[in-house]
């Protein structure tokens, strides 16, 4: 194999330096209230590693490094006892790594199937299957999540109808503010009765 040199300055647009990352700007409306963000994001998403090239995802707004083969890293930082609720990818895979704390994995429609996880510990959800995460340490934790395969847009992503319930309980109408910015509430095995 007939190998490449990069100069340093070239390596420093694929370093992603903590202290610089910012947290996403689709988590900032400020129509939305927190407790509704909880319920949908982790407390703050840093993007670290976006797509690149024409593909444009609010997930990955902001990323320091783009283009790693079609892989995307975002940290999700949460206080104690938070996290997204139940959702699915449609096409892609979701990879979890705890960096620090203790964190609770869920899913399947009803969230029924669960497993902890400690510092380190790595899960992957295919695509098609409802999935949760949930802080259960003492302090912040940090998750670090890998996103591969498929499209990795809004449209990738659809909650669980009982995610939609938690919204209008907080603030009805806040599931619109969602809804608009592409998200969808029709994450189930089978179609409603």
């Amino acid at each position: 194999m007939k190998t490449i040199e990069i100069t340093g300055k070239e390596m420093e647009g694929r370093i992603a330096r903590y202290d610089a990352l910012e947290p996403l700007p689709i988590q900032q409306d400020p129509e939305i209230p927190q407790e509704a963000n909880d319920v949908i994001y982790a407390r703050k998403l840093l993007s670290v590693i976006g797509l690149g090239g024409d593909v444009d995802t609010p997930i990955n707004t902001g990323a320091p490094i783009v283009d790693a083969a079609g892989m995307t890293m975002t940290l999700a930082v949460c206080p104690p006892g938070q996290g997204p609720s139940l959702h699915a990818h449609h096409q892609t895979y979701e990879t979890f790594t705890v960096l620090k704390g203790r964190f609770e994995v869920s899913w399947n429609d009803d969230g029924s199937e669960r497993v902890e996880l400690g510092e380190f510990d790595t899960i992957s959800v295919p695509p098609r299957v409802n999935r949760a995460f949930r802080n259960i340490g003492e302090g912040e934790g940090v998750l670090q999540v890998l996103i591969s395969g498929g499209v990795h847009d809004m449209t990738d992503i659809d909650m669980a109808p009982s995610t939609a319930v938690k919204l209008d309980a907080i603030k009805p109408g806040v599931k619109e503010k969602f809804a608009a910015k592409g998200l969808t509430f029709t994450a189930r095995k089978s179609e409603a009765a």
